[in-house]
């Protein structure tokens, strides 16, 4: 597929997924730090940030949305590249790694490792975060992002450290999830999302210690279907890039 992207740095290609909702600039706070060692790929998932949605008759699961990253590499003549991604960014991640298509795979706080009660409150926090995203008029969201105790009440969900936040970039980022077109059917797909086959790459998982959104007892989940150890991300939540950006760089790097 044809998807927004942004390229930077050189060296072996690592192409970078963000979350439901989200947009490639999710991974600005890290982007030049991964850039000085790889070819990054940063790119906006069909439906959501600047890419077009889906063809028709092609319905919007992490398992389609994998075939579109595939397809985008192909397009570049991108083979095997390393992988990163978050939250359904690092479910897709872990799906590549289990087709054996990309080096390897590093998964921030993937998706698809709860029980049912835990879908459901992710659902409806992500129901509830899209719908504040659609009724907020633009002077209100400015208002929101400029204001320390109104950033930390809008995005301490997804971020340990929301003072971390450029006003700017959670502006952007509420734009995104308020625009995106493939959202609603992609979270109505979480209701049979199952954990990937066993991965025929090399992957690391990482959980970040105050995810509000995934918690991080699913990590040990995460960890049994590995069968490694799960990496802990300190003083990070759901969307860590801004909380510790050199931390979340290390982690992808070494994956």
């Amino acid at each position: 597929m044809d998807l927004a992207f942004e390229r930077r740095g050189t060296g072996a290609p690592l192409i970078l997924i963000h979350g439901i909702g989200h947009h490639w600039q999710g991974w600005l706070p890290v982007l030049d730090r991964l850039a000085a060692a790889r070819t990054v790929i940063a790119l906006d998932l069909p439906g959501f940030g600047a890419s077009p949605g889906l063809p028709d008759r092609i319905p919007y699961t992490a398992e389609s949305l994998a075939d579109a990253v595939e397809s985008f590499c192909a397009l570049l003549g991108v083979r095997e590249p390393h992988v990163a991604g978050n939250s359904l960014g690092g479910y897709i991640a872990l799906e590549l790694a289990s087709r054996g298509v990309v080096r390897t795979a590093t998964a921030l706080s993937p998706t698809g490792f709860w029980s049912r009660p835990e879908l459901l409150y992710c659902q409806a926090v992500l129901r509830g975060l899209r719908a504040t995203a659609r009724s907020l008029p633009p002077e209100q969201l400015a208002r929101t992002a400029e204001n320390p105790h109104l950033r930390t009440v809008s995005a301490g969900v997804l971020v340990a450290r929301p003072s971390r936040l450029d006003p700017a970039a959670l502006i952007a980022a509420t734009e995104a999830l308020a625009g995106s077109t493939g959202f609603d059917e992609t979270l109505e797909s979480f209701g049979g999302l199952m954990p990937p086959a066993p991965p025929k790459t090399p992957v690391t998982i990482a959980w970040g210690e105050h995810d509000r959104l995934l918690l991080r007892r699913q990590a040990v989940r995460a960890a049994r279907w590995s069968g490694q150890r799960v990496k802990l991300l300190k003083g990070c939540g759901h969307v860590p890039m801004s909380d510790d950006p050199d931390l979340v760089a290390r982690v992808i790097l070494r994956g």
